[in-house]
């Protein structure tokens, strides 16, 4: 099977009282896998913004970045090469409303219960992996490492 493609996405993990929020996504090609929320940066976006629109149209959260885990590469069940851009967040306003089109579920949750085998049915898990035990290790770079977008 060749690449279709490469697409860039940015995800994030809402912490509050040393809980996570994780997503049960609902589209038919991931349904009932959980994740955090996140999704695709369109064209022209910039990285952050695209992290925070993220959130809020699938939780109805406004969230504050705080840092990030790292940058993610990896191959998607679609088979595209897909670069996520993993942010930490916590919540500044909104209220929880789910897009129950693409999310049915979602639940605060210890972020070392993502490593327990067979407790929840992930999406990427070997990416989820990598985040979660950056989470557990403390390991929270700080935005700087991120210049804003530029005036074509």
């Amino acid at each position: 099977m060749t690449k279709t493609g490469i697409v860039l996405v940015s995800s994030v993990s809402i912490i509050r009282a040393d809980k996570v929020l994780i997503i049960k996504e609902n589209k038919p090609s991931v349904r009932n896998k959980w994740n955090f929320p996140g999704g695709r940066i369109e064209p022209g976006e910039d990285i952050l913004d695209a992290a925070r629109r993220e959130v809020k149209e699938e939780t109805g959260y406004d969230v504050k970045l705080i840092g990030t885990t790292g940058i993610y590469n990896f191959i998607s069940n679609t088979n595209n090469q897909v670069i996520m851009f993993h942010f930490t967040g916590e919540i500044i306003g909104g209220s929880l409303q789910l897009d129950d089109i693409e999310i049915s579920e979602c639940k605060w949750i210890m972020a070392s219960d993502l490593l327990i085998p067979n407790l929840y049915e992930i999406r990427g898990e070997d990416v989820i992996e990598q985040i979660v035990e950056n989470l557990i290790i403390g390991k929270n770079h700080s935005l700087s490492l991120y210049n804003q977008k530029l005036g074509m």
